[in-house]
């Protein structure tokens, strides 16, 4: 699209949004009236930053089926976050709002490069959980041949690459790496292309040491349940950010007073998303991301966003210091391999920080402190010793609170 056509697609759609959460009522719709809005009519785009948030607290306290705007009949499937963070969220998806994700996976899987001739071996995980599910309807919808792996069970997923020789992988970048350990060690030579991986904030270097160990483009893709699943945003094989699918998802990034932030600042990501069951208006994801409206190579989208930098409430504050878990992932996999942990040790009243990783060499220490601006003890452990993921999302980050240490050898 122009980027005239686009702006006409999206006011529409966002006041098709905000009609829809005018006659639903409830907390959306009491905002909306509050805030002098009566209807989609009285808004327009440029009037979307003046409109008011909603929270992930909002969906906490409609638990289980508040924020619904349409029948319970109409509910098909429910799925929703893993509680890792609080109360687990669900989310309900009409027929139109799985044909949206499925669609929108679609295009997540072509700007890897994938079509009607591709095999993608999923090893998200399947279930309440919206990665593995999404992806299998995405690959569908594109006329692909999906093998629906889930995560887990790493000997049976490297026989299936083997045999199968698919030429799209998608998981989480933690389980990438594992893939990618266990099929060197098995002497196996894959025939993967690209792979789309997400679900954790991951670095650059993580992305070479994945490129290295499984021969592939390693994509990011990005979305969360709240607002349709993964699909939201994918990088394509330029790898210059990911590509926001603007036409459904309005996307802002905001400072924690909720202004707009400039291009290239990092910021709280907002989404205003028109699904059927549970549409959301400026919803605050808690993560954070820079925006960039400069053109890519390959004329997808106007909007981009960054790689996650992390989520607001997973920063760490040591000694003052205001650090990202992903800020220390780029430093050690610069020194050590991709099995590490941070620990955050509070046994004293003043916290402090212990890196645990695998073959490391002599300067992840200075290097951890000259660029975080923090000293950092670290702990090289025997190889095997950092736990390896096979489902779900690596645990990164661990607090010692008292008691035994959390990994052997501290």
């Amino acid at each position: 699209m122009s980027r005239d056509e686009r702006a006409v697609v999206q006011q529409a759609r966002l006041r098709g949004l905000v009609d829809r959460l005018v006659a639903a009522g409830g907390t959306q719709g009491e905002r909306l009236r509050e805030a002098g809005v009566a209807g989609g009519a009285d808004v327009g785009l440029g009037d979307l930053a003046k409109l008011p948030f909603t929270t992930k607290q909002d969906l906490w306290d409609s638990y289980p089926y508040g924020m619904l705007a349409v029948p319970m009949r109409d509910v098909v499937v429910v799925h929703g976050s893993s509680g890792s963070r609080g109360r687990p969220t669900l989310v309900p998806y009409t027929q139109g709002d799985l044909e949206l994700w499925a669609a929108m996976c679609a295009r997540s899987l072509v700007c890897a490069g994938a079509g009607p001739d591709s095999v993608v071996h999923n090893a998200y995980g399947y279930g309440l959980f919206t990665g593995g599910l999404g992806i299998h309807q995405g690959a569908i919808a594109l006329g692909a041949t999906v093998v629906p792996m889930s995560g887990g069970m790493t000997e049976r997923q490297i026989r299936l690459l083997a045999d199968l020789r698919p030429d799209i992988l998608t998981c989480t970048p933690s389980y990438a790496v594992r893939l990618g350990e266990a099929a060197r060690e098995a002497g196996i030579e894959l025939n993967l292309r690209a792979g789309l991986f997400g679900s954790e904030p991951w670095s650059e270097e993580l992305r070479a040491t994945i490129e290295d160990l499984l021969g592939l483009a390693a994509l990011d893709i990005y979305g969360l349940s709240e607002i349709i699943g993964p699909g939201v945003a994918t990088e394509c094989l330029e790898r210059s950010g990911l590509h926001v699918n603007e036409d459904h998802f309005l996307v802002e990034a905001v400072d924690p007073d909720g202004v707009p932030v400039p291009d290239g600042v990092p910021g709280e990501l907002v989404f205003s998303t028109p699904r059927e069951a549970m549409p959301l208006l400026r919803y605050r994801t808690g993560d954070i991301a820079s925006l960039s409206h400069a053109p890519c190579a390959c004329g997808r989208t106007l909007v981009r966003m960054s790689k996650v930098l992390g989520r607001r409430d997973d920063m760490l504050v040591i000694r003052g210091v205001n650090v990202y878990p992903r800020e220390i992932e780029a430093v050690v996999l610069r020194h050590a391999s991709a099995h590490y942990q941070v620990v955050v040790d509070r046994r004293a009243a003043m916290p402090r920080l212990i890196v645990a990783c695998e073959e490391a060499d002599a300067g992840l220490e200075a290097a951890l402190s000259a660029e975080l601006g923090l000293s950092c003890d670290v702990r090289v452990l025997p190889a095997g010793t950092v736990p390896r993921v096979e489902i779900g999302k690596a645990v990164r980050v661990v607090s010692w609170q008292s008691g035994e240490p959390p990994l052997p050898g501290l």
